[in-house]
């Protein structure tokens, strides 16, 4: 019972930790994401903080694989059967599902789409997010069953993040241009992988 209690009050203590980060991120900006703000803000002691988590870094990682999995959950609801096999109007859906999250999610732009976060492409949320836009393309396009299917997805993924974070960069905040250029560079790159592989 001690165990379950330590676990609960361990899982409170992480929740109040990017609760406070993701409070400091809008209100002050990413640069002011440290170990000794967020223990000022949070109330918790520096030793509490860095027991979950050593480096500010390690935070803002958490809070990014936490949107990208919001992403996806939201991605997933919003995507349907368009009864079209036109890759253009398929890329399209998925750019504009995609730009509506990170446009709805202020907290999402200033932090994964900023110039100083690393998108974590390795890890399991970021897959996530491609498959889940593996499976909308699929549930409308016919692909060919190759090997790097799935690498193909993450790299769509990843350009699709990318020029929005560009974008972001450029322009203070997310924009039709960035949307305009996700969705042509995404649709180029998926039309080059199916005519080498037809």
């Amino acid at each position: 019972m001690d165990q379950i209690a330590k676990q609960e009050r361990s899982r409170k203590r992480i929740e109040i930790i990017l609760e406070t980060t993701e409070k400091i991120l809008l209100e002050d900006g990413i640069d002011q994401i440290t170990i000794a703000n967020i223990s000022n803000r949070s109330g918790l002691k520096r030793t509490s903080t860095y027991k979950f988590f050593q480096t500010p870094e390690a935070i803002k990682s958490m809070l990014i694989s936490n949107y990208l999995n919001m992403c996806a959950l939201d991605f997933e609801e919003k995507t349907s059967n368009i009864n079209t096999s036109e890759p253009s109007v398929v890329v399209m859906r998925s750019v504009e599902i995609l730009f509506n999250f990170y446009s709805e999610h202020e907290s999402v732009q200033k932090l994964l789409l900023s110039s100083s976060a690393i998108l974590p492409v390795e890890k399991e949320p970021f897959h996530n997010l491609s498959n889940k836009i593996q499976s909308f393309v699929e549930m409308n396009i016919s692909l060919p069953d190759i090997f790097n299917k799935d690498g193909v997805f993450r790299v769509i993924t990843q350009i699709i993040l990318s020029i929005f974070a560009l974008n972001t960069k450029e322009s203070g905040s997310l924009n039709e241009v960035g949307k305009i250029e996700a969705h042509r560079a995404a649709h180029a790159y998926l039309l080059n992988w199916l005519n080498q592989s037809s």
